[in-house]
């Protein structure tokens, strides 16, 4: 499927990344002229006559002057939000055009995927190296505010034209956390987000690792390319890792996937609204000779789940990790004709199995094979010592920096918030370490100097225990 045809198959959790031939009921002249929904003939409602004369009414009647394409826009909004499907979406012409910008190569922004859940804006995940990622915000983290703007009752879409903004500029956004009780404000920096979507590189023993943060338009060919690089280097094992991947496109990852399950075996399975399921099968004969293992957590969601289906039930590969996002729908985003956009939940997809992994009505998400909890403190926030912290104070930030001082090694003795005398030896230790003035005051330079740390410290595959199991999976069935 190409990219930028009329419609779009997506396999997405949210829509800040954000078939066949479709005849609109809708015509794109203003009510009272030409209908807008025609009324006449055999093809008419009760339901279009309707809004027929809801639209008059308001032309004649409403104290003020009101455009036709504000009414428009308004009434499709409307019709989709009353399907309460959080994946279906209207985009007018200016959001249609933002909305194909995201699948392009790169955009200004934070770099987050979004969606709504259980009424709130919810993060699905941060892009790798993205300034979200940077500044502390994780999978889970619930966006209420946005420069001081509540995101209540707003749409995914409405809620994102808010967070975005020129390359440079700050948002400051405000998120409560699972498991803590204080909202945290962070600030974060905009910038370009380039969509380089495949990482690859060798382990020792001859380990291979492919890290797939989305699934765009040349996802699949840069995925293939890198299994070929490692293999030609000696590859002996491989390591797929789709954490924090929010999903993508539907062609993408059925291209991956027809590659690496043997035996013609299924893929996945899709089920419309009307006719029988269809079943996607693998175009390969045999699978690869060398231990897969695949790696996958909460913000593992809809296309990246779809690869972990297929390779698990169709190709006995383990899954190390936790619990998937859990989305099994596809969408079609569908041209209107004057550039407009109708996003639309159009079918189920299923595991090769027949499982439905929705978490609005299926099984909820893929279990792995081998659970593997993050340790506590991957769940700290961002620190910003704009005023020092010494003995005595209590405060959210104070907990974070206990989480990452205990992290590398320092034993701040408690990791609840209060800077009590074990604290101050432990920032005391950090500090002379580090080569900064060992006052035990956590202080801007500390802050910054311990922050930086904890995130190389996260960055270190040897502190990744998801993944040093997943190496430990796959060395058990190498050669």
């Amino acid at each position: 499927m190409e990219f930028r045809k009329k419609t779009v198959a997506l396999l997405m959790a949210g829509s800040m990344l954000i078939g066949g031939v479709v005849t609109s009921a809708v015509m794109m002249t203003p009510w009272g002229k030409e209908s807008l929904v025609q009324t006449s003939g055999k093809n008419s409602t009760p339901y279009q006559a309707k809004m027929d004369e809801a639209y008059r009414i308001i032309k004649e009647r409403y104290v003020r002057d009101v455009a036709d394409d504000k009414l428009i826009d308004g009434a499709l909004k409307g019709m989709v939000q009353a399907l309460g499907d959080p994946y279906s979406d209207y985009m007018n012409q200016t959001e249609a055009k933002e909305f194909l910008q995201d699948l392009d190569s790169s955009f200004s922004g934070i770099g987050a995927e979004v969606t709504i859940k259980n009424g709130r804006l919810t993060v699905v995940s941060p892009i790798k190296g993205s300034p979200a990622e940077r500044a502390g915000i994780r999978p889970d983290d619930q966006i209420l505010r946005v420069n001081e703007m509540s995101m209540e009752g707003l749409s995914v879409k409405e809620a994102v034209a808010k967070i975005r903004g020129p390359k440079g500029s700050k948002v400051n956004v405000e998120i409560l956390r699972p498991g803590v009780s204080t909202v945290q404000k962070i600030s974060v920096v905009r910038d370009e987000i380039p969509l380089i979507t495949v990482h690859g590189k060798m382990l020792p023993d001859q380990v291979g690792y492919v890290q797939v943060t989305q699934f765009s338009k040349d996802t699949a060919a840069e995925f293939l390319k890198s299994i070929a690089s490692l293999e030609k280097d000696g590859m002996k094992g491989l390591i797929i890792d789709v954490r924090q991947n929010p999903g993508g496109l539907l062609p993408a990852v059925q291209q991956m996937a027809e590659q690496l399950v043997p035996s013609k075996k299924p893929i996945f399975q899709v089920e419309a609204k009307d006719g029988p399921k269809k079943k996607f099968t693998s175009k390969v004969s045999e699978g690869k000779p060398y231990p897969i293992a695949m790696l996958i957590n909460k913000g593992s969601a809809s296309a990246s789940e779809i690869l972990a289906g297929a390779l698990k039930e169709s190709a006995g590969v383990p899954l190390v990790g936790e619990t998937t996002f859990g989305k099994g729908t596809v969408q079609t985003a569908i041209d209107l004709a004057d550039a407009s956009n109708l996003k639309i939940t159009v079918a189920k997809w299923l595991t090769p199995n027949g499982n439905w992994v929705d978490q609005h009505g299926g099984t909820k998400g893929i279990k792995p094979d081998v659970e593997v909890k993050p340790p506590a403190y991957t769940a700290a926030g961002p620190i910003n010592a704009d005023t020092p912290w010494k003995k005595d104070s209590n405060d959210l930030q104070v907990k974070n920096a206990q989480w990452m001082l205990d992290a590398l090694g320092f034993a701040p003795g408690r990791t609840d918030g209060y800077f009590d005398g074990k604290t101050e030896t432990s920032v005391t230790a950090f500090q002379k370490a580090n080569g900064l003035s060992a006052s035990g005051v956590v202080d801007k330079n500390t802050a910054e100097k311990l922050l930086n740390k904890f995130r190389e410290h996260l960055q270190d595959p040897k502190q990744d225990a998801q993944l040093q199991v997943a190496v430990q999976t796959v060395k058990k069935n190498m050669k």
